[in-house]
Formats: C-alpha cells, structure tokens, sequence
C-alpha cells in the first residue's frame, strides 16, 4: 500500500479525521523519516497531532517532555479516548506513587505504551535514565520548547538540561514544538537541542479573526469592563490579571455585579482550580479572572473575548493569551487596557534579579509598550515581532485601522 494512503489511514483510524491540517501531513512525514524536525505553529493549529500520530505508527515508545501536570493528564486522557487500551499513554511525574509508577513501567516495557509523557524534572531523575536506558525509544518530542530560551515568555532553566539527558538515555530523532517563537527564540531552542539542521515548518501568525484594541487604563477601569462583559451576554471570556491578589478581588467585584465569574491562579489549591476550570469549560460560567497560569492546553474553542486588566510583560505572552479567543474561527475580541504606571510596576517588580534577566526584562517591555503606544496597525506589528511580513494597508479588524 502506499504511505500516503496509510497516512490518511492511520489519521481517520486513530483521530476520526479525513485530512491534515496545514502543515501536519509533512511535519508527520519529517519526524517519521528520523530527521530532527523544529515545528512553530501558533495555537489552535493541530500541534500534538504533529507527534501523537508518528508516536502510535512507530516501533518503540516515544517521550513527550511536557512542563505541566495539568496538561500532561489532559493528553493522556485523549490518547485513551483513541485506543481501546489505556495502556497507550501514561505520564511519569511527581503526583504518581510507587504503584502507579511500576505500573507505567510494566505497560513501557510490555511494548503497550506509544507516548511516554513527562516532566523535564522527573527526566532528570536517576532511576528513570537507568529505566529508558533500556526501553527502545521511537523519539523524542519536546512541547512548549519555547521554555528552553531565556528570551521566551516561559523561561524554565530545568528545560536547558534536556539535551544531555537525551544523549545519556540515548540519542533518537527530537521534535520540538512551541506556539510562539521570535526569530531569537527559534534560534535560542535549535542551539540549545543540538539540532540546527533540523527540518523546520512555520506557519503563519496571523489569527484574522481576532480583532485587537488598546484602551487607556483609568480609574474607571472595573467599571469599563463591568460594561463590557455585560453587553456581552452569555458569551464566554477571559480577564487576565497580573497578580493573584487581582484575580481574587476582580472576580468577587465581576460576581457583585451579577456576572458569572470565577478565579483562577497557581496560590488556589488544586481541586478549587480544577473545579473552576471545569465550570467554565461546561459554561457554568461565563467568565474566567485569572493569572497567566490559566490557559496552557485549555481548549475552549469558543471564547468570544480576552480581556487583559494589565498589560502583560511581554509581546509573546500577550499573543499567547489573546490566542486563546476565536479558536473556532468565530469571533474573537482582544482589549487590552494599559497605562505606564503598569509598566513601572513591572519594572519594579524585576529589581533583585540577576542583571541579564533584568535586561532582557526590560527589552521586552520596550517592546510591549511600542505596541501599546503604537498608531499602526496592530496586526502588522505582532507579526513582525514573530519574524513575519505583513503588508495590508489595512488589517479591518483592530482599533487602529478601524478608526485612524
């Protein structure tokens, strides 16, 4: 039978779908040919696929190195939904017990797991290097590899220590993946995983159902969104605050005026936040206040609006967070509010950090508030920030197009 058909076939068998999206197809054939594949394609494009599919149709068990338990049970849940063996997927970190653990070993070591998810903390741990030493590995996926890179919105330093573990357990092809990567960050991934001539796919940034605005941040700001939310109706949003202590008092001031709000942020415990999500999610709630911590790996595919509170440290963070309206291809309003006062604040919060932190620190700020402060369009300057021309006179779909 030819590939391609087995392609497709493997697709419909194990996702229900008839075709690729975007790039899938040649990123799938890349990681299958054994070659080191670098893979930038912002969110809602279909990234996981890009490994889980190539993970099931290949020999050997591969390991998806992942930074968040919340996300690596999300993925196992999937994968099980797929297969009639729930052997197929498991992860390794620290929530598991012994049982639990020798559990996933066995199902590894009888060839019944295909996707091995873990956290680069529990990679670096001795009895596991001893273990996948000897298990035979398909290949390795490295997901938000923008972790890896100072530069990046999601600096994790244990991310750095990826690349000798690898070489230590043993050196099979790398997929590395990210929803957002400037030109320096993409460089900054390759570099650190040893794979500079790897085949690299990019799509394009350019959400065109987003529409994108700034407002000026004055002290009627609770009162300006209060509004908005409620011209919104039953439609799903995000509000993003930069500190817990925010989310706590925003939602409790959003609930007061009869809106169906809820916290989210790292300080809550577990079950609290799980509860929360899961309420939004089933729309028992209209609207999430919450951290940055809110968001990586949520798949709500209609959020109608994203509003941030405060202006985030960063361009990249702000794509991210913004990304997450309109994945269905609906309708998506990004408003941001900002004022400079916000900005020192950041500043501020950066003293006491090692100086190069605080330099690419204040870069990235710069760059936020040019943004912010910008009289062109919106759409062309994030685009450009990620490496990528655009040249409409006229985007039509944020605040200073629409009104020059």
């Amino acid at each position: 039978m030819e590939k391609q058909e087995t392609l497709y076939k493997e697709l419909k068998k194990y996702f229900g779908f008839d075709t690729f999206k975007g790039n899938q197809k040649a990123i799938i054939e890349s990681v299958l040919s054994g070659k080191d594949t670098f893979v930038l394609m912002p969110t809602g494009g279909g990234k996981s696929l890009c490994y889980q599919l190539p993970a099931l149709i290949s020999e050997g068990t591969a390991i998806i190195i992942s930074p968040l338990i919340a996300l690596m049970k999300n993925q196992v849940d999937a994968m099980r939904n797929f297969s009639e063996d729930d052997g197929v997927a498991h992860f390794l970190n620290s929530s598991l017990n012994k049982q639990e653990i020798e559990k996933v070993k066995q199902d590894i070591v009888s060839g019944k797991t295909k996707l091995l998810y873990v956290a680069p903390e529990s990679l670096t741990k001795m009895e596991n290097i001893d273990f996948l030493q000897n298990v035979p590995i398909s290949f390795y996926a490295v997901d938000e590899a923008h972790c890896i890179s100072e530069w990046g919105h999601d600096f994790r330093p244990e991310y750095r220590r990826i690349k000798p573990i690898i070489n230590e357990i043993g050196p099979r092809p790398v997929i590395a993946l990210t929803a957002t990567a400037t030109p320096k960050v993409q460089h900054d991934i390759q570099k650190t995983l040893g794979m500079l001539d790897a085949a690299v796919f990019k799509s394009s940034f350019n959400r065109s159902n987003l529409y994108y605005e700034v407002r000026k941040k004055t002290d009627k700001v609770d009162e300006e969104i209060i509004k908005y939310i409620l011209s919104q109706g039953t439609k799903s949003g995000i509000v993003y605050c930069l500190s817990r202590k925010k989310v706590d008092d925003f939602s409790l001031i959003l609930q007061a005026n009869d809106i169906r709000a809820l916290p989210y942020h790292a300080g809550m415990d577990a079950a609290t936040r799980s509860a929360n999500q899961d309420a939004f999610l089933m729309e028992q709630a209209e609207v999430i206040v919450a951290t940055i911590a809110f968001g990586m790996g949520i798949d709500k595919p209609d959020v109608r609006y994203v509003i941030h509170y405060d202006i985030p440290k960063s361009l990249e963070g702000y794509y991210q967070e913004t990304g997450r309206s309109g994945r269905d291809g609906g309708e998506g309003k990004c408003i941001a509010f900002y004022s400079k006062k916000d900005l020192q604040k950041l500043e501020r919060f950066m003293q006491g950090k090692p100086v190069s932190e605080q330099e690419i620190g204040k870069q990235l700020l710069l760059e936020t508030a040019a943004y912010a402060e910008t009289s062109v369009c919106r759409r062309k300057m994030l685009l450009h920030y990620f490496g990528e021309d655009y040249n409409e006179p006229n985007c039509g779909n944020c605040d200073n197009c629409l009104n020059p």
